[in-house]
């Protein structure tokens, strides 16, 4: 198949009175924002990391530029969600175009400060802020032949830069509803935008491209998310963990909790009060995992039914395996959990009682059935793992205890869910080369 892309170049350059008055308040908002978190600089560890990330991204950006002969393709992520979008997208890219250097860009330091040593990307810096000045400064110093964007991170100012210079810039692994701004009477401006600039969107199911079409987007494509190639990858290479393996018995059921928040350790608590027949292990990867909040979880279960995995490792390099017999493991450091998801039988993802759910197609990806709270709206897959069996999500504590304790108790109905996450992880692969398949 071929697809019939807007080209940049024949785009029209100059802007009309409407776009150049939009143009200006965006621009105006956007020196507000970044105003704002320098003001915030002294009182917020994470506003300092992206000050001193924009100053820093021009010396990065500028130190790599001696080569002026090589291409370069230029990936952004908005965080650390859109980089596991981007990396197999960026990986497989770089596999099959070994003569591109390869720029990654970050908005957020919850994307930058993890992955800033990333060995497959040449350069990797902040995102500076979206001004005019700014994008034609970076454009210029990053000079790409190719851009990508991940999802849902819309520059104006940088994307009117990259068409202005009829350099091909995709967006992939996108969602649209018919809620987001830009499909309102006061969005359509920046819905033009995104027509214009864009070469070709990539979007994830059938819904968000029939909602560009409805509004002449028509340079779109249905591939799937590239986070199902990367949770497949993951999976396929997993690691093991010995003192993990220990803690665990052959007699107790596992319940993995992933980027667990308060609210969702309170609800298994009082799951694991109203069903103390069971014989249950909890492995509780926290979202925060300050010394305050990891106290929180010992209180709150128990300390004496709780080792965390960091006192668990000491204790099994001495060999002495007596934390065994604790109930409660909980996982105090970062970059563990996507592994730790195989030795789950249930998995519980963290975060809907909250702004929303945390990834859960890295459980899925093991065949895991995965249970969260109720703020789940806006994640496509989500809604899909309800609907095929292979997930459920819960109001009341009733509604957990019943869902829980049926995957724990009923073999067929239980083995039946995980088939269907494997199911639906296999029917979802295949994003990353559809994409590939058609921008080179």
């Amino acid at each position: 198949m071929t697809i019939t892309s807007t080209n940049p170049s024949t785009l029209q350059n100059k802007h009309s009175p409407h776009t150049s008055m939009m143009r200006i308040l965006y621009t105006i908002g956007i020196q507000l924002y970044a105003f704002s978190i320098r003001i915030a600089t002294p009182f917020n560890h994470k506003a300092s990391l992206m000050v001193k990330g924009w100053k820093d991204s021009w010396k990065k950006n500028a130190l790599d530029t001696t080569n002026t002969l090589q291409k370069t393709a230029w990936f952004h992520a908005s965080s650390m969600g859109e980089f596991e979008q981007t990396r197999p997208l960026l990986e497989a890219f770089r596999a099959t175009h070994a003569d591109y250097r390869i720029v990654v860009t970050f908005f957020s330091p919850s994307g930058y400060e993890p992955r800033k040593n990333y060995p497959h990307a040449d350069v990797i810096s902040y995102l500076p802020i979206d001004s005019p000045s700014n994008a034609k400064r970076l454009v210029k110093l990053v000079n790409p032949n190719i851009v990508f964007f991940a999802k849902y991170d819309f520059w104006y100012n940088y994307l009117n830069e990259l068409r202005q210079n009829a350099i091909p810039t995709y967006l992939f692994s996108a969602t649209f509803r018919p809620s987001q701004y830009f499909f309102k009477w006061y969005g359509t401006w920046f819905l033009k935008q995104i027509k214009n600039c864009f070469t070709h969107i990539f979007v994830q199911d059938p819904s968000s491209l029939e909602l560009l079409q409805l509004n002449n987007i028509k340079q779109s494509h249905i591939a799937n998310d590239t986070r199902f190639d990367r949770v497949y990858a993951i999976a396929q290479e997993a690691k093991t963990f010995p003192e993990i393996e220990t803690f665990l018995t052959k007699e107790a059921k596992t319940i993995v909790v992933g980027s667990s928040w308060e609210p969702d350790e309170e609800r298994l608590q009082q799951f694991r009060n109203a069903h103390k027949d069971l014989s249950i292990k909890f492995i509780i990867a926290p979202h925060i995992i300050s010394p305050s909040h990891i106290e929180n979880i010992e209180n709150l279960f128990g300390k004496d039914y709780c080792i965390k995995y960091s006192d668990a490792k000491k204790s099994f390099s001495k060999g002495d395996l007596c934390y065994s017999t604790k109930q409660v493991m909980i996982i105090d450091n970062i970059g563990m959990l996507s592994s730790i998801y195989r030795y789950a039988d249930i998995a519980y993802i963290g975060g809907g009682w909250g702004k929303g759910i945390h990834n859960i197609l890295e459980a899925v990806t093991y065949g895991k059935p995965v249970i969260f709270g109720p703020k789940y709206y806006k994640f496509n897959e989500a809604h899909a793992i309800i609907k095929t069996g292979g997930g459920a999500s819960y109001c009341k504590q009733n509604q957990l205890n019943e869902i829980l304790n049926t995957w724990l108790t009923d073999s067929t109905i239980y083995q039946d869910a995980s088939s269907k996450c494997i199911l639906y992880i296999q029917n979802n692969l295949g994003g990353t080369n559809t994409i590939l398949k058609h921008v080179i």
